[in-house]
């Protein structure tokens, strides 16, 4: 697919909202956003080494695609570059990835109430899709996003009437079960 270096930045940004939220909200991380930062650097390492979107190094292709290798490729091919441009890709990647994560941590701090709000929000919910999302951002009540919670949820008398359905037990497989015999039936010899 066709995209830019802007959008790409965008992306990125946005994969680290999470762990920036982490970092402003509780003042640590946790280990959460490990397929987010997996996510950026494979993102990053591609603007910088195969799209040519780094000032620094300018436009080129640095090292072999190694993405799928077949029989019969060499896997511990030598770089075609140097050393110290190994250097200088860690340095680019390392600094897109740090631009992309300050951009997430200024726009969180710039929106803090709205983050504690939807935090609120989902802790009730737990989801809501990209429309309700947008429409919370743009300053909408929840009561006018969310109508059916009000008609959902039983007031007063009627929750005291309608009583709860027990959830039902379900059996689970005992660990290796399906790898044994199945018992004779009495009385079959």
């Amino acid at each position: 697919f066709l995209t830019t270096k802007s959008a790409l930045m965008d992306q990125m940004a946005m994969t680290l909202g999470g762990r920036a939220a982490e970092e402003l909200v509780f003042h640590e991380v946790t280990t959460g956003a490990a397929n987010d930062i997996e996510k950026v650097t494979a993102t990053s390492k591609h603007m910088v080494m195969r799209y040519g979107m780094s000032e620094k190094l300018g436009p080129r292709l640095l090292g072999r695609n190694h993405d799928m290798p077949f029989l019969g490729r060499e896997m511990s091919a030598e770089p075609d570059y140097s050393e110290e441009i190994a250097r200088e890709i860690d340095d680019e990647i390392r600094r897109v990835i740090e631009e992309a994560h300050d951009r997430a941590r200024k726009v969180l701090a710039q929106h803090m109430d709205e983050l504690h709000t939807l935090s609120e929000l989902l802790i009730e919910r737990e989801t809501i899709d990209k429309d309700q999302f947008e429409r919370l951002l743009a300053g909408e009540s929840a009561e006018t996003v969310f109508p059916e919670a009000e008609s959902e949820s039983p007031t007063g008398d009627e929750a005291e009437k309608k009583p709860r359905a027990e959830p039902k037990p379900r059996p689970f497989p005992i660990p290796g079960a399906t790898m044994q015999s199945p018992p004779e039936p009495e009385g079959a010899n």
